[in-house]
């Protein structure tokens, strides 16, 4: 039984919900627990888009920098990887994604709301790669996957100042997608996720493994697989259902099996 991260199921929606206080520090602990609740949301039939949420306070402000006070050269050498797999394990679950952020999204915990699709955040939400101020650069992702989001030249500002960007900064960058008022942070992802609760599930995965998966390539080698996943979802039940449901009563009414 996990004791900081938590998988709860409601009506479609997986909220993997850290709750570590008072500031959801990511130790190895938290690691792997965020490991395991992805690895669940992914597989589970019963689960078709995710919140990760750190409660109404704070999303996560970072590792638990005791513990990495305490971790030696040879033992980061071991670890280093298995941290970014961990954080960037939301990015792996095949469905639509949003992180949930109110109060502190700081380092680790900035690198984990990278792994989703969305975020949406609190307008009193503060946001950033710090990690420089410790004398060590973003290690679960964030030089990566931020500069994949906003760019080669505001990542570099934001990683080589470690300075703290507000909400409405973060949307005018790009860092984030929506701000709204804090106490409606959830129940704006809520209503995101819900948009795909009775959904194509194997065509979201396809277009999530096409957008992601292209940009790691050249535009060639993207368009080939967008062809492939784009073929293969002929052979899918919910092809067979969108394309009816589309001809008899015109679009948005078809109701998928998910298969």
């Amino acid at each position: 039984m996990a004791e900081f991260v938590t998988l709860e199921v409601d009506g479609g929606i997986g909220t993997i919900r850290l709750a570590r206080p008072p500031m959801n520090a990511i130790d190895k602990q938290v690691q792997a627990e965020i490991k395991a609740a992805a690895e669940e949301a992914a597989t589970r039939t019963d689960v078709h888009s995710v919140i990760v949420y750190g409660g109404q306070k704070v999303f996560a402000a970072g590792a638990d920098v005791k513990e990495f006070a305490r971790t030696s050269h040879a033992e980061m050498l071991e670890h280093a990887w298995p941290l970014s797999q961990a954080l960037g394990s939301v990015a792996d679950i095949p469905k639509p994604t949003v992180a949930a952020i109110t109060g502190y999204a700081l380092g680790g915990g900035f690198e984990l709301a990278l792994g989703c699709d969305r975020r949406i955040v609190g307008d009193n939400a503060k946001l950033g790669q710090p990690e420089i101020l410790l004398g060590v650069i973003p290690g679960g992702g964030g030089t990566q996957r931020l500069a994949r989001l906003v760019g080669p030249a505001k990542a570099k500002d934001l990683v080589y100042t470690g300075r703290f960007v507000t909400a409405q900064e973060a949307l005018a960058i790009g860092m984030v997608d929506e701000v709204v008022a804090p106490d409606d942070v959830y129940s704006a992802a809520q209503r995101w996720a819900g948009q795909f609760v009775n959904g194509p599930v194997v065509a979201y995965a396809a277009a999530k493994r096409a957008i992601d998966e292209g940009l790691d390539g050249d535009l060639v080698s993207g368009l080939k697989l967008e062809s492939d996943l784009f073929a293969a979802l002929f052979a899918t039940e919910d092809r067979a259902i969108g394309m009816q449901s589309f001809i008899e009563n015109g679009p948005g009414k078809a109701k998928f099996s998910g298969k």
